[in-house]
């Protein structure tokens, strides 16, 4: 499969960006991986970088988003957290993907059963860990007013409730505090999506389209 290059990372409009991520998606859940020489891309690379995406994901170890995604040397840039949280060290990665590096797309991926998220809902209080989990807060208070029955943090409904939440407001945040991609996005520069990933089926289901 072919490095992306400069022009051919500037030919993509960010609805197909978002669909070289679907493709890349179905070719793992049938175990169909491209055919890469990774020690060329390395060769390919070395000069220079032109990834197609920017992707926020939680650091659980199940979650690569270069696997899940079928991807190789320098398709994608990857922002890990746990429960894919934004902050400002985020923002700038992502504004840096963007605005200076040329990506056509941001990416919030969450997943089920995280820990984070998990964590999150039992109330784990742990140094420096507590501080991120709070970042989830706004997260479980909205998933605690739509769930009909069970707010127990034991009950998986409520856990995969706050998790896509999770990233609904890590979209909305992404728009409402980095003025940058607020402006690229409007302009069709780039695309904003959220999604989920299973980690029982390697299914990764996006909320809306790019640029949607």
């Amino acid at each position: 499969m072919r490095t992306l290059d400069r022009a051919l990372q500037q030919s993509l409009t960010p609805v197909e960006a978002l669909a070289l991520l679907k493709e890349g998606n179905r070719r793992f859940v049938n175990n169909l991986k491209a055919n890469r020489d990774l020690l060329q891309q390395v060769n390919e690379t070395r000069d220079g970088q032109f990834p197609f995406a920017i992707i926020l994901s939680c650091i659980d170890s199940r979650t690569s988003v270069e696997l899940i995604f079928d991807q190789g040397l320098g398709d994608v840039f990857s922002a890990r957290v746990a429960g894919n949280i934004v902050n400002d060290d985020v923002l700038g990665s992502m504004e840096f993907a963007c605005k200076l590096a040329g990506s056509k797309l941001v990416v919030v991926l969450g997943h089920t059963h995280c820990g984070a998220i998990q964590g999150a809902c039992d109330g784990v209080r742990l140094e420096h860990l507590t501080g991120l989990l709070e970042k989830i807060r706004p997260a479980i208070d909205s998933a605690h007013k739509a769930v009909i029955a069970g707010t127990k943090a034991g009950n998986n409904s409520l856990v995969q409730r706050v998790a896509e939440r999770n990233v609904q407001l890590a979209v909305d945040q992404i728009l409402e505090k980095s003025h940058v991609l607020k402006e690229m996005a409007a302009n069709g520069e780039i695309g904003i999506v959220g999604g989920m990933y299973d980690i029982e089926t390697g299914q990764v289901d996006f909320f809306s389209d790019a640029g949607s």
